[in-house]
């Protein structure tokens, strides 16, 4: 997604119809953008608009008679005050809020709903996936994976399915860490219902937050739970798969990972075991490898997450910090080459080198060789 600027918050007004126009069936991230651009930003403009501006716009027939019928059938600022009402917050792509990796993503949501609040520690996820049908093996591997990661305050994102996804989450709370947990339904019908407990958890623990891209009301559906994933990936600088088949939703995570420039980390399994067949094969196509929490932290340069997290919300970027990172990819320079092709002194380079370090920007790689840290 084209980077979305900070704007004033939008007007009670302009709200509601961004949570109206993004129910449009069929309209899609895509489709929302290019009305978006249209019309100059202007939702209400695009909510109100005929069908002969609509068309202009680029919308499809099929979204222009969908998007006509649901404005005939609903009030979004009724719906606005309905989300009040059950105390569900409401985040966009013009949001400050908004997830900044997720933000990244090329068919991130329009609009989120959350149950919970997001922190500035969030930043720092993981998403931890695998079968719903573990084994003994795949319970304590995600048990002892999460709970030292919980603990190095890297938080935890999963689907809150059966299985791993549970332990994922219960860990995490057990170990004091956070946790999201990413649904295929409207955030008031809690699948599999089994999980109402833990969901009340993530909440009223503070220590996580419920997130779906659908409305309150919509039951989970089997469609939904593909388009779920890209969330859940979307959200994490990587995603840890546990145990998988070769057909499971967690594979489906780790391609949206690929897609969306994330590190894929598989935990190897018995080739006997066909809940390991997925898990290998990744490792087998190039994933990383995982024998311990150490393998994730060194890959994705999690080592001091308090200060990232703290020179984050602290320093602001600056011109010297631009000129640097316009030097730096994801091949590693070294210091001297930076100092020259910057023509900033010395000591000034070293300093915002380091203070990029904390904010988890770049990665040193060796004796003064600095990388983009992803």
């Amino acid at each position: 997604m084209e980077e979305v600027k900070d704007a004033d918050p939008l007007s009670p007004e302009a709200l509601a119809c961004w949570i109206a126009l993004s129910r449009v069936s069929g309209i899609g991230p895509i489709g929302f953008r290019a009305l978006l651009d249209y019309f100059d930003d202007d939702v209400e403009a695009a909510w109100k608009a005929g069908r002969g501006e609509l068309t202009r716009a680029g919308a499809g027939r099929r979204v222009i008679e969908n998007l006509l019928a649901l404005r005939a059938t609903i009030n979004p600022q009724a719906e606005l005050e309905r989300l009040q009402k059950l105390r569900m917050k409401v985040l966009t792509w013009k949001d400050r809020l908004y997830p900044p990796l997720l933000r990244e993503v090329g068919d991130a949501p329009p609009v989120l709903y959350l149950y919970g609040k997001l922190t500035e520690a969030d930043r720092f996820a993981l998403a931890v996936v695998g079968t719903r049908n573990s084994s003994t093996y795949g319970q304590q591997v995600t048990q002892r994976m999460v709970t030292e990661l919980a603990k190095g305050e890297v938080t935890i994102v999963s689907g809150l399915a059966l299985g791993i996804d549970t332990i994922a989450h219960t860990a995490a709370l057990d170990a004091g860490g956070r946790t999201i947990a990413v649904l295929a339904s409207g955030l008031d019908i809690i699948y599999p219902p089994g999980n109402r407990k833990l969901a009340r958890r993530i909440v009223e623990s503070g220590q996580g937050v419920l997130i779906s891209e659908y409305p309150p009301g919509l039951q989970p559906d089997g469609k939904n739970f593909p388009a779920r994933n890209r969330i859940i990936s979307g959200l994490s600088l990587g995603v840890l798969v546990v145990e998988a088949p070769e057909k499971s939703g967690a594979l489906i995570t780790a391609g949206f990972a690929l897609k969306q420039g994330r590190d894929v980390f598989a935990i190897p399994g018995s080739i006997l075991s066909s809940r390991s067949a997925g898990v290998n094969k990744l490792i087998q196509d190039g994933a990383h490898s995982v024998m311990s929490v150490k393998d994730i932290i060194e890959a994705l340069n999690l080592f001091m997450i308090p200060q990232q997290v703290e020179m984050q919300a602290v320093l602001p970027d600056n011109a010297e910090e631009k000129k640097l990172l316009d030097l730096l990819s994801h091949e590693p320079r070294h210091i001297d080459d930076l100092i020259r092709e910057s023509d900033l002194p010395t000591n000034d380079v070293i300093a915002v080198l380091t203070m990029m370090e904390l904010k988890g920007m770049i990665k040193q790689v060796g004796a003064m060789q600095y990388m983009l840290a992803r």
